[in-house]
């Protein structure tokens, strides 16, 4: 479990037969094997460390699912230890799974803040709504408006500045992982076609 509190940018040392290695120096403070490392959003288990790098196995599924295959070596990454018990819980939950990717439509600034245009795929913006929260590789961000095609959000220059965000451009794949709430509340509403919870009674309730 992770907050989308990004601790450290690190780089792809390398990416091989689903091994990967990455650069790193502050999260490997405290690091055992076994432990889960955000990566760009993707959860990772620690299988082996060194002075200056962190390695883990990657599944086919990752490749499938997330931008992964598409970093090169000297590429950067977003970085994130899991949430310890007692720990301020500055983002929002963050799994570390997800759900599938977006690409940028437009970037610019908007007073002391970055506003970013997502194109999304239907079954990702279902799930995603206006002053909700998401997480774009690992970074967790509060959702500005949500249309039929695309989301927006808005991000502090220090966010961008910490993370792999300064380095990306229009057209750039982002990692989506959309609140986990948002999953169960969508499940709810489609698993039983005679259930009592619906689009209607949320939207009656304030909930949409």
């Amino acid at each position: 479990m992770f907050t989308g509190i990004i601790e450290e940018i690190g780089k792809l040392k390398s990416l091989s037969g689903g091994r990967i290695e990455i650069s790193c120096e502050k999260i490997l403070s405290d690091i055992k094997i076994g432990d889960s490392i955000s990566t760009n959003g993707i959860c990772l288990t620690v299988v082996d460390f060194g002075k200056n790098f962190f390695a883990a196995d990657v599944m086919p599924e990752t490749f499938r699912k997330t931008s992964l295959a598409e970093i090169q070596t000297g590429g950067v990454v977003n970085l994130e230890r899991a949430l310890k018990v007692g720990d301020r819980l500055g983002g929002h939950i963050v799994s570390g799974h997800i759900d599938g990717t977006g690409k940028i439509l437009s970037m610019r600034t908007e007073g002391n803040a970055i506003f970013i245009e997502i194109q999304a795929e239907n079954f990702l913006l279902k799930q995603i709504a206006a002053k909700g929260s998401v997480a774009l590789d690992g970074i967790s961000l509060t959702v500005v408006d949500a249309m039929t095609e695309n989301f927006s959000v808005s991000m502090i220059p220090h966010t961008r500045e910490v993370t792999n965000f300064k380095f990306k451009r229009v057209g750039s794949l982002v990692n989506i992982e959309t609140d986990v709430l948002a999953k169960y509340v969508e499940r709810l509403i489609n698993f039983e076609k005679n259930s009592t919870l619906t689009k209607n009674f949320l939207a009656e309730n304030g909930f949409l």
